[in-house]
């Protein structure tokens, strides 16, 4: 803000430019674990059930979920253009994200009672803040409220579980709208470093072609030791 006010005249000098931030957040070890979702479908109210289907089967914001429009999904894709690749005063591109089967089945089993696919228990658009009081009570019910995990860690886990498939870096920015040049950056940010992950990099390892040299090493040193 202080930075657009000097651009624009308004006052002279950006005092804290080059100050040292102090806090920064780093969440890429808070996903939704399976039990977690389990825990919350059973008890949540249906709107935040959905809520969370969307946000784990698309990796999409809160802002972008809660505009999702009915004619942005054509049964085999999600079309809209993401709030924050319009930055700058660029318009956003529109992208495309392919849903699930999961995804899909819930979809076409609601009813479009409204312009837009997330709806209030009354069938009206959620605002920001109702949305935010809704899913706060909903962690309450599902025994959650001391949990760590927020509506968005869900963007973070649907990054981790395309990783932990086997996605390229590609594949996920595909799907994140994220520039190549940022990938590992948002990996580092949102991927958790999981057991599977490790389990998945020894796999390949061990599979690979360019690793067999060193496999009889291995196997003379436990025979030696026989």
């Amino acid at each position: 803000m202080l930075s657009w006010a000097v651009q624009n005249g308004q006052i002279d000098m950006n005092y804290i430019k080059g100050f040292t931030r102090l806090y920064r957040s780093d969440r890429a070890d808070v996903i939704w674990q399976a039990a977690d979702i389990e825990t919350f479908m059973a008890n949540a109210p249906l709107e935040m059930q959905r809520a969370l289907i969307l946000a784990l089967h698309t990796g999409l914001r809160q802002g972008d979920i809660l505009k999702l429009c009915w004619t942005n999904y054509d049964g085999e894709s999600l079309t809209l253009s993401i709030g924050k690749n319009g930055r700058g005063g660029l318009k956003a591109r529109p992208v495309a994200i392919p849903c699930t089967q999961s995804l899909r089945t819930m979809l076409d089993g609601m009813e479009r009672t409204q312009a837009v696919i997330l709806t209030t228990t009354t069938g009206r658009p959620f605002t920001k803040r109702h949305f935010g009081s809704q899913w706060r009570q909903a962690m309450k019910a599902a025994g959650m409220e001391s949990s760590p995990l927020h509506f968005h860690d869900l963007r973070g886990t649907a990054i981790t579980m395309l990783a932990e498939a086997g996605c390229s870096i590609p594949q996920i920015v595909s799907i994140t709208q994220h520039s190549l040049a940022t990938a590992t950056r948002i990996l580092e940010v949102y991927m958790s470093r999981t057991r599977h992950l490790a389990n998945q990099a020894i796999a390949q390892f061990e599979n690979a072609s360019a690793t067999h040299f060193c496999k009889p090493a291995a196997n003379r040193h436990a025979e030696t030791r026989e």
